[in-house]
């Protein structure tokens, strides 16, 4: 099946790959000056036949008042759209409502299929098939870019990625599609209301790496409600017994445990109506940002940088670690001073007694959040330069390492100061006020930093923009031109890392002290009401369009919130065997008292753990699909098998006989 698509492909003419009614998908933004022979040699190659090494791409330049500028735009037919679909193996609904991989020769069985039906495929999958298609654009016999001799090329190398890391590429965006997104945005957040986002538009519109995340931190806050309704009572009613918590801390241990496994369930249920828990895991071309010397890929057989992995250790462990050891070492001696703010900042108010100094036992808490806050963004930009500095071939090994550097140092500046006032101060009127201004001072900065500021100066820009092109028009009156002179200069945004971030960090903050601090469920209720819409916001207003990206889970953060969990356990568990309450049952030994926490926390991670492999990660019905589809797989294998052996024996048959 796969030869007969290649054989298609091949005996395309040019005129096949020409529309009348030309689509701009993507927007290809050169550097100034780039020379010309560069840009024939670049759009000959996005142009030129598959047989060729092209990519048999629609492209044409930007024509503006001011004439050509150093911007095209690229699309591609409808005939290189469903074969593109076929390549990069996405997963349709099936007209008997099952999902299978896309194939071109099986297209009439597909649900919507019509040959003039251009919407079978959403846009974002166009944008995100001519993306494929790019990335895969490879040097053949080319030595260098021409014009550009120190720009070196070797067979096989990606010539996208090349012209990135050379600067001739200044960047490749997908374009907004207005009508769309205008509906998309009336439907999102357009209107205050109280129900479940669009997730199937959302997906339709920006990809399900995306919509899984808005799914998600929609689930998560549902999630929420229930820690949230059971604190507000002990908020009213036992804010100062300590002893009450126990109860509380007990659900707390159930909740974190079973709304991780439903998410599951529930990212299964997604991802397999989108397609996405069925497509085929590609094999993954080595990051932009990885260099090394040339050799041969002993998997492929290509030339490409090799790096020596001894060389990646050394620096992995001989720098990066102790320069992470030493930025959580500066992390303490920061909370160190924070406690010393404290003890002053008590020391004024017995001295007092004011509203003004009742009012300064906050001051502390609320400076070091401020500071925990900045320090999180400086570490993050050293983090990643000391990841790029390692040279990780694939890009899943550089977001692994960069996510546990920054989860390690997040985890210990945000949560130290926590557990070193429950579990050596054991003052836990102070863990309580810490905790409260810990955890909404950093939901306000969160709030300002990612959302409100940016969209605050994406719309003066767009207001000056709009300005010099001395119109009064509406968003809906914009020339092409105009739109994508508005959108290249809005800001990148850089995947759903630091949303996760966010919601990781306030998973902690509710799931490992909040038994002491009932309140935290609710305010980060709140906090999670406002952030899907200025989330929404910033996807549809600030940013460019970012290109899809299909997934089947939240990939690492799984694993994150899991083990953000286990800790909880163990937390909530010291905690129960710290309150007097508890206490009280071992007046003569506080050795059975450790041992008995001890044996709990065991026990309760026991019973998580047995939780974790009973509740199914599929529902039944997800399984059964699955597994019938794996079932027809090799049955049709099979039967191929035994057409090409039947074939065979007629071919040797008839040649006897002759």
């Amino acid at each position: 099946m796969a030869e007969k698509t290649k054989e298609l492909v091949e005996s395309w003419s040019f005129l096949d790959t020409v529309e009348s009614n030309f689509r701009p998908l993507v927007v290809i933004e050169l550097a100034k000056g780039t020379k010309e022979e560069t840009i024939e040699w670049f759009t000959k190659r996005i142009m030129d036949k598959k047989a060729n090494g092209g990519a048999q791409l629609l492209i044409k330049p930007l024509v503006t008042e001011n004439g050509v500028e150093n911007i095209y735009l690229v699309g591609a037919s409808h005939l290189r759209l469903l074969l593109g679909a076929e390549t990069v193996g996405l997963v349709k609904e099936c007209s008997d409502n099952s999902m299978r991989t896309f194939t071109y020769s099986s297209r009439k069985t597909f649900k919507d299929f019509a040959d003039d039906n251009h919407n079978f495929l959403t846009m974002a999958e166009c944008q995100y098939i001519i993306k494929h298609e790019l990335e895969n654009l490879r040097a053949k016999d080319e030595k260098m870019i021409p014009g550009y001799p120190q720009a070196k090329l070797y067979p096989g190398k990606s010539i996208v990625r090349r012209l990135l890391t050379s600067g001739i590429l200044v960047q490749i965006f997908p374009l907004h599609d207005r009508e769309e997104l205008k509906k998309l945005r009336h439907s999102w957040y357009g209107r205050v209301k109280v129900g479940y986002q669009p997730l199937d538009d959302i997906r339709c519109y920006f990809g399900e790496t995306i919509a899984l995340y808005f799914g998600f931190l929609e689930y998560f806050t549902f999630a929420l409600i229930p820690m949230a309704v059971i604190g507000i009572p002990y908020y009213v009613f036992a804010w100062e017994d300590y002893d009450k918590y126990v109860m509380f801390a007990t659900f707390n241990l159930l909740w974190s445990t079973v709304i991780l496994e439903v998410w599951k369930r529930i990212c299964a249920i997604l991802t397999y109506r989108w397609g996405t828990l069925l497509m085929k895991r590609q094999f993954e071309e080595p990051r932009p940002g990885f260099h090394g010397v040339l050799g041969i890929n002993p998997v492929t057989g290509r030339e490409e940088p090799v790096y020596s992995s001894i060389k990646r250790q050394l620096r992995i462990y001989l720098v990066s670690l102790p320069f992470v050891c030493l930025c959580l070492y500066f992390s303490l001696y920061v909370m160190m001073i924070y406690f010393d703010l404290e003890q002053w900042a008590l020391d004024y108010h017995k001295e007092n007694e004011s509203n003004f100094s009742s009012l300064m036992l906050y001051v502390p808490s609320i400076i070091y959040a401020v500071v925990i806050e900045v320090m999180n963004r400086i570490y993050r930009y050293a983090a990643e330069f000391l990841t790029s500095w390692e040279n990780h071939r694939l890009e899943s090994s550089y977001q692994n390492h960069l996510i546990l550097k920054v989860l390690v140092f997040n985890f210990l500046n945000c949560f130290a100061s926590l557990f070193y006032i429950a579990f050596v101060l054991f003052d836990m009127k102070l863990l309580r006020q810490s905790l409260a201004t810990l955890l909404i001072t950093s939901q306000i900065l969160n709030q300002f930093a990612e959302s409100l500021l940016p969209y605050w100066l994406q719309k003066r820009y767009n207001r000056r923009m709009k300005k010099r092109m001395c119109s009064q028009k509406t968003d809906m009156d914009l020339s092409l031109a105009d739109q994508v002179n508005m959108e290249k200069e809005m800001g990148t945004y850089l995947g759903t890392f630091d949303d996760y971030l966010e919601l990781f960090l306030q998973f902690g903050y509710v799931s490992l002290f909040s038994c002491v601090y009932p309140l935290a469920a609710v305010f980060a209720v709140l906090n999670n009401i406002t952030e899907i819409y200025s989330d929404a916001l910033k996807m549809c207003r600030v940013y460019k369009r970012p290109f899809a990206e299909p997934t089947a889970n939240i990939g690492v953060w799984q694993l994150a919130f899991e083990t953000m969990s286990v800790i909880s356990v163990v937390t909530n568990c010291i905690l129960i065997g710290m309150s007097p309450q508890v206490d009280a049952l071992f007046p003569d030994s506080k050795m059975d008292l450790v041992l008995t926490v001890a044996l709990v926390e065991h026990l309760l991670l026991a019973i998580k753990f047995i939780m974790a492999f009973v509740i199914p990660d599929k529902p039944r019905d997800i399984q059964m699909k699955l597994a019938r589809l794996e079932f027809e797989s090799l049955e049709a294998l099979k039967q191929q098998v035994r057409e090409d052996k039947e074939l065979d024996c007629f071919t040797e048959n008839f040649c006897f006989n002759k």
